[in-house]
C-alpha cells in the first residue's frame, strides 16, 4: 500500500501513535489533521501512568505490548524517556477480593506482580504510610510518562518519518464512495484517503453522527494537579491509590502529580465539534480533598501546595473497555477511543493495532472485546439517553 493514503483525525497520543506505526510500516502517505494544535486535548492533561494489571485478558495482553513499546520509544524518541519506577495499585479489604480473582489471569499471561501488605509497603517505600489494612499489588514493569516530554517528542518523530501534520484543520464529515469511506470533508474542501482513522476522543460522537452512528461512550471531567517543588525527590512508584479515590506519582523537578475523582459530578456532554478543553473547570474543593485523602498515605503532600491545574475529559464506554477497530457498516473507517482514564497507557499499542488493521486488515492480538460493533443500536440509544454521575459509570484507572 505504498501509494495509498491514510488520514488520521485527531492529534492526541492515539492519533500520533497511529501515525508513527503506519509510517514505520511504510504505508505510503500518512496525513494527520488536528482542529487545534497537536496535543491540545486531553493528552497534554493526562496523568501518564501505566500498568498491565488490568481486568480483562485483552486489556492485559494489550498493555504488555504497550509497556514493551514504551521502552522502545525511550530509545527512538529524542528527549523522551519512560519512567520505569513501577506502578503500585492499592486496595482496601472490601475491594481486594475482586482483584484477587484476577491473579490467575495474570499468572496465565505471565504478567509479573507482587502482593505487599502495609508493613512491606512501608519498608519498600519509606515515604509511604499506608493504613494497616491496605493491600498493595505492585507491577514492577509499570511506570509513567511525562506528557510534556512525550507528546512533542512523538510529534517530531513522526515528521521525521514523513508523516504530514496539519493543525487548524476541522473535519466536518466523511466522504462515502461505493459503500466505503473514501476521505473526509473540511471547510476547505474534501481530503481523499484510502483509510480513515478516527481518534477524536470526546468529540467522536459529534463526528460520527453524520454517518448515522453513535457509540455508547460518556465523558467525565477529570482534574490533575502539580505541586510546588519539594526539597528533594520523593522515592515512590506511580500509585493508583484506589482507597483514596485518586492517584499520585513523582513529576519532573522534585514535584508530585496527583489526580482525584469527583464521583458526584454528572457526565459532561460535548455539545459541538467546536468544544475546547479550556472551557472546563474543576471545583475548588477538589484540591483540598486531594490533600486530605492523600496525605495519610504520603505525608510529603503536606510539605507542598498545589501549584498547577489541568482539567480535561476521560471517556468510558458502556462496559468500560476501549472502542478500537473497524466500523462494519463503513469499510475504510477505523475507530480508536473510550480508553477510560488510560488513554496515555494504551496509546503505543492502540496505534500499533490500528496500523495493523489499516495495513493488514487484522491485528496481532484478538481485539474482539474492543470492537466498536459489540453494542446493539437500541442498547446504545438507551445508554446515551440516560444521564449518570461518575460514580455510576464503569470506572477504570490507568
Amino acid at each position: 500500500m505504498r501509494s495509498a493514503t491514510a488520514l488520521i483525525i485527531g492529534g492526541g497520543v492515539i492519533g500520533l501513535s497511529s501515525a508513527y506505526h503506519l509510517a514505520r510500516k511504510g504505508f505510503g502517505r500518512v496525513l494527520l489533521v488536528e482542529k487545534d494544535q497537536i496535543g491540545a486535548g486531553s493528552s497534554s492533561r493526562a496523568g501518564g501512568i501505566i500498568t498491565s494489571l488490568l481486568w480483562s485478558e485483552t486489556g492485559v495482553l494489550a498493555r504488555k505490548i504497550s509497556l514493551d513499546l514504551y521502552r522502545e520509544l525511550s530509545d527512538d524518541l529524542p528527549g523522551y524517556r519512560f519512567q520505569d519506577v513501577g506502578c503500585l495499585n492499592l486496595f482496601d479489604p472490601p475491594s481486594w477480593p475482586e482483584r484477587t480473582a484476577l491473579l490467575p489471569l495474570y499468572d496465565r499471561l505471565a504478567v509479573p506482580y507482587e502482593i505487599l501488605n502495609a508493613q512491606e509497603l512501608r519498608y519498600r517505600w519509606p515515604a509511604l504510610t499506608p493504613d494497616e489494612e491496605i493491600i498493595g499489588l505492585y507491577d514492577p514493569l509499570g511506570g509513567y510518562s511525562e506528557p510534556d516530554a512525550y507528546v512533542p517528542a512523538l510529534a517530531r518523530r513522526v515528521q521525521t518519518l514523513g508523516v504530514e501534520l496539519r493543525e487548524g484543520v476541522t473535519v466536518t464529515g466523511f466522504v462515502e464512495q461505493n459503500g466505503r469511506i473514501a476521505g473526509v470533508t473540511t471547510p476547505d474542501g474534501p481530503i481523499a484517503a484510502d483509510v480513515v482513522l478516527c481518534t477524536t476522543h470526546a468529540w467522536t460522537n459529534n463526528l460520527l453522527t453524520g454517518l448515522g452512528i453513535t457509540i455508547p461512550m460518556k465523558a467525565f471531567v477529570h482534574q490533575r494537579y502539580l505541586t510546588t517543588p519539594l526539597s528533594a525527590p520523593v522515592a515512590i512508584p506511580a500509585i493508583n491509590a484506589n482507597p483514596q479515590g485518586g492517584y499520585i506519582r513523582p513529576a519532573t523537578g522534585n514535584r508530585l502529580l496527583a489526580g482525584g475523582e469527583t464521583p458526584t459530578r454528572t457526565e459532561y456532554r460535548v455539545a459541538a465539534p467546536t468544544f475546547q478543553m479550556g472551557e472546563l473547570a474543576a471545583p475548588e474543593e477538589v484540591k483540598a480533598d486531594l490533600s486530605t485523602n492523600l496525605t495519610p498515605l504520603l505525608p510529603a503532600v503536606a510539605q507542598t501546595t498545589w501549584a498547577a491545574e489541568q482539567v480535561g475529559l476521560i471517556c468510558f464506554s458502556m462496559d468500560g473497555e476501549p472502542l478500537l477497530g473497524s466500523l462494519e457498516r463503513y469499510p475504510g473507517l477505523l475507530l480508536g477511543c473510550a480508553f477510560h482514564s488510560g488513554g496515555f497507557a494504551y496509546n503505543p499499542v492502540a496505534g500499533l493495532l490500528l496500523a495493523e488493521l489499516a495495513v493488514d486488515g487484522q491485528s496481532s492480538i484478538d481485539i474482539g472485546a474492543f470492537s466498536p460493533n459489540r453494542f446493539a443500536a437500541a442498547t446504545t440509544a438507551d445508554y446515551l439517553a440516560t444521564t449518570v454521575t461518575q460514580a455510576r459509570a464503569v470506572r477504570r484507572r490507568h
